[in-house]
């Protein structure tokens, strides 16, 4: 117990700001954080959670003007949301499982289950068990002895994680209640994207924890302990990272990859080139890696970039310095640009403008991440779009956010006859509604391989 305590205490003591400072020169992150069991996460997680129902649902239920938010699942068909609002260990919910969230006059929000199991200490229910019709008419009661005028259900034609309400439940609950109550249903996807997007103060704190984890297996995957020119190939380091990450109880939300750009490859200014693929690495090899894990809830999404020596070189060419340096400057725009109330369409229309300016040939594609990697929220550009997305570009910038900064510039490498090459960098960090913090330092040096 002193062991979680303490590393649970260490975590709520970083701050975002100065970890940024303290990695604003480029300095490598050299060790590798602690790592909880899954039993030693079960009370951080579980007192983030209780902190977000407490202080920042309240919060979010005003904004999006909604006086009951009905959260609705079966087991084994769970509303992805529902994963975010319980306790852990939470495996499933038990048989149909239905959250309320009941606005108070005096502005807290109560909160509490129509179902047959209580969730921890979180969710006290409000039913004394029986028929499966009996807990819907129980769920109707409740309702009408609360007379909100509003009710959030998690449907929406534009976003995924907010559309969580399967067809079969809301028949079931137009079925039960009454006709005025039916007219009162609205779509809850404000808040749902509100409550997804936005981190607290305790996962602010955590957060760099995680990036940390995920950037130091990269450093360790591009190195002489997982690599020999000649011998190991693009799918070894691949399923070193995934297994490597597994051996820490880190969960990879999707698997590694890892691709190479060579002297001779047939590239240009024009093309959409990500290297190849399965290949054996050699000396003078470039070499990208894509990996992201979720750790404490809290989701990572990083992308780094590393050289192989050829015999004769003792540093990485002047020629790819230069071009890592171009790649920092076009991160140092798009940041410059976050700025609350814009949009993401908005946020990328200026970046574009900037670097173009500048001389960068750049691509933009930056998204949210929070407790999924590939978050709700404002969406910068896309790698096969550069212009405007509809819907989820045009979601506005806000405080307390996590992203992926993540694009790629294109530029002419001397050394290699002028053929174009792609930096492709990917660093997270939290936008505070003033600055954005990279949350664990971002790569400004490239990793080398002899």
């Amino acid at each position: 117990m002193q062991r979680i305590l303490g590393l649970f205490l260490s975590l709520c003591t970083i701050s975002t700001p100065a970890m940024a400072e303290e990695y604003a020169q480029g300095r490598q992150i050299s060790a590798l954080p602690d790592v909880l069991s899954f039993r030693e996460r079960v009370q951080p997680i579980n007192d983030m959670v209780t902190d977000r129902l407490d202080n920042l649902l309240p919060e979010l239920m005003r904004e999006a003007d909604l006086d009951m938010w009905l959260v609705i699942n079966r087991e084994y068909g769970e509303d992805k949301l529902f994963y975010t609002l319980v306790p852990q260990p939470t495996f499933a919910a038990r048989r149909t499982t239905l959250l309320v969230f009941s606005k108070q006059a005096d502005g807290s929000v109560e909160r509490f289950s129509v179902s047959r199991y209580p969730i921890g200490e979180l969710y006290p229910t409000v039913w004394e068990g029986g028929t499966k019709a009996q807990q819907w008419q129980r769920l109707a009661e409740v309702i009408a002895e609360r007379d909100p005028k509003r009710i959030g259900i998690n449907v929406s034609e534009d976003w995924a994680l907010a559309d969580g309400l399967s067809v079969g439940l809301h028949k079931q609950l137009l079925k039960v209640l009454p006709g005025k109550y039916q007219e009162r249903l609205v779509s809850a996807e404000k808040l749902v994207i509100r409550w997804l997007e936005t981190r607290s103060q305790k996962e602010l704190n955590v957060y760099p924890q995680a990036v940390t984890l995920a950037r130091r297996v990269i450093a360790e995957a591009f190195s002489n302990k997982v690599i020999t020119p000649g011998v190991t190939t693009t799918k070894d380091v691949e399923w070193y990272l995934r297994e490597r990450f597994e051996e820490l109880q880190l969960r990879p939300w999707f698997q590694p990859y890892v691709n190479i750009q060579r002297q001779g490859d047939k590239t240009s200014k024009d093309d959409v080139f990500i290297g190849e693929y399965n290949r054996t690495i050699l000396p003078g090899d470039i070499i990208h890696t894509d990996v992201g894990i979720c750790y404490l809830n809290q989701c990572t999404d990083t992308q780094e970039m590393g050289y192989v020596l050829k015999l004769h070189e003792t540093d990485v060419p002047a020629g790819l310095k230069q071009a890592m340096a171009i790649g920092n400057r076009w991160q140092d725009i798009l940041t410059s640009n976050f700025k609350s109330g814009l949009t993401g369409n908005e946020i990328l229309a200026n970046t574009i403008k900037q670097s173009k300016a500048a001389g960068i040939v750049s691509s933009t594609y930056t998204h949210p991440l929070g407790f999924v990697g590939h978050a709700p929220g404002p969406t910068i550009g896309m790698w096969d779009n550069q212009g405007p997305t509809p819907v989820q570009g045009d979601w506005k910038l806000h405080p307390n956010t996590v992203y992926a900064i993540e694009g790629n510039i294109k530029t002419q490498l001397p050394e290699w006859d002028n053929q174009w090459i792609q930096i492709k960098l990917e660093q997270d960090a939290v936008f505070d509604g003033k600055h954005v913090w990279y949350l664990a330092g971002r790569q400004t040096q490239w990793h080398v391989i002899r």
